[in-house]
């Protein structure tokens, strides 16, 4: 087959109780998954996804739960097709779901990295009134400008996610993001919204955690790269170990490049496939590629895009 997927991968924010229920009934792979990540973490993830709790909400078992999900549909998938993407990319946390669907990472150290990737942000943040804030309907550059000109007066706030056009996520200091605010309004934001989120991603704020992510980093990923990832960071493409490990602990104190990265690659898809709970990442595409875009995120889904994907070639 000589179609050309992007394999993409969702970031926090798309966990919700009961993802991946449906794959752990009827899959016997996933239930071995399920094992030996509990096995790798000593994290329950039958109660931690299936049963209602407020562990899933808190980054060191947010992270987890959705790069667990998101690679076992990945696994199933692959066991019906074997298809190889032109390049993978992840959103923020799914960067690393991404470098375990080329081979980089095996998915219950994925599991276990991704733990320690949440501890380390959480500790990094727990002296801080942190919080992050979306920012709809507004210029990349004004939005730059309002933050640019707060943290001149000493402020802590900074754009760090380039969703879509119109759609900008800003991190820091709570007190700081609520005085953000109304100078989105008045800047004409459609809206200036707070996130339920217990860390301050992709800012200096995390900038403790970037060491010790790197020494596990080390031990973790391996030079085997089936397919090339796109950097968060860069919103270019690496296939190498000595990259990795050079970007990802960027990539706790860097902007996500989401937009930018589909702008330098469409032309180079024929068709996207995300991977996991939701479809937060075809919501965002919507407004940046007419390309086809799917998702699997149940036993439904799998075999809905299968098919699809079947019929395209």
């Amino acid at each position: 087959m000589s179609l050309k997927p992007a394999f993409l991968f969702p970031g926090q924010g798309s966990q919700a109780v009961g993802m991946g229920k449906d794959f752990f009934e009827n899959s016997q792979t996933a239930r071995d998954i399920f094992s030996q990540a509990k096995d790798k973490t000593s994290i329950d993830f039958e109660e931690l996804l299936f049963e209602k709790n407020d562990k899933l909400e808190l980054t060191e078992f947010t992270q987890p739960a959705i790069l667990l999900v998101s690679l076992i549909a990945h696994r199933l998938f692959q066991d019906e097709m074997n298809l190889k993407p032109i390049f993978a990319l992840g959103h923020s946390l799914g960067e690393f779901s991404a470098l375990g669907s080329v081979g980089a990472i095996d998915i219950v150290d994925g599991v276990k990295l991704v733990n320690l990737r949440g501890k380390l942000m959480a500790q990094a943040c727990e002296d801080k009134d942190v919080g992050m804030m979306v920012a709809l309907g507004l210029d990349d550059e004004v939005v730059e400008d309002i933050t640019q000109k707060l943290r001149d007066e000493g402020k802590s706030v900074w754009a760090v996610n380039y969703n879509a056009n119109g759609q900008i996520v800003i991190a820091g200091i709570k007190s700081d993001l609520k005085e953000l605010e109304p100078l989105l309004k008045e800047a004409g934001a459609r809206r200036a919204m707070l996130l339920n989120m217990s860390v301050a991603s992709h800012c200096p704020l995390l900038d403790s955690a970037t060491t010790p992510l790197k020494e596990a980093l080390q031990n973790s990923l391996k030079d085997n790269f089936q397919a090339p990832v796109v950097s968060n960071v860069t919103a270019q493409k690496y296939s190498t170990k000595d990259e990795a490990l050079e970007l990802l602990p960027k990539q706790l104190i860097s902007p996500v490049l989401y937009k930018q990265s589909i702008a330098n690659f469409d032309n180079e898809v024929d068709f996207y496939i995300e991977f996991g709970h939701g479809n937060v990442l075809k919501g965002l595409n919507k407004r940046a590629t007419k390309k086809p875009h799917f998702n699997i995120s149940d036993m439904k889904s799998l075999e809905a895009t299968i098919k699809a994907i079947q019929e395209l070639g």
